[in-house]
């Protein structure tokens, strides 16, 4: 379990920055596609850039690109999200009861798409090089 984790931890800057992304794009992906019916720009930028923008800073923050450890993971997965879904309300200048279940929704799964994209870059990578 270690070894795993260290390898998932352990992954290049550029490797770890990607796939985190990628795994915040494939959740908002998924909401727009179940709540919407279709994509759209408007909707990547409403989701994708408060939360993917906010993880990128909760990242810096705690060093997961530098120094990355399983706390920095977790520190910045909740500070990122939380404070992106944040933003996002209050772009769409609104804050209910329904915000609330979308950060619950959203702290489960991207936790959830980070860790299962991160286990596939680890486990991709050695057959690239």
């Amino acid at each position: 379990m270690a070894t795993r984790l260290r390898r998932i931890l352990a992954l290049p800057h550029r490797t770890a920055v990607a796939s985190d992304l990628a795994a915040l794009a494939v959740f908002v992906t998924v909401g727009l596609l179940n709540h919407h019916g279709a994509l759209s720009a408007a909707g990547y930028a409403r989701d994708l850039l408060p939360i993917g923008g906010c993880w990128l800073l909760a990242a810096g923050a705690f060093d997961l690109y530098r120094r990355p450890t399983f706390r920095a993971l977790l520190s910045t997965w909740l500070a990122g999200v939380t404070a992106g879904v944040l933003v996002r309300a209050l772009v769409l200048w609104r804050i209910d009861g329904g915000d609330g279940v979308f950060l619950a929704v959203a702290l489960c799964f991207t936790l959830l798409f980070v860790l299962a994209a991160r286990t596939a870059a680890a486990f991709a990578a050695p057959r690239l090089a």
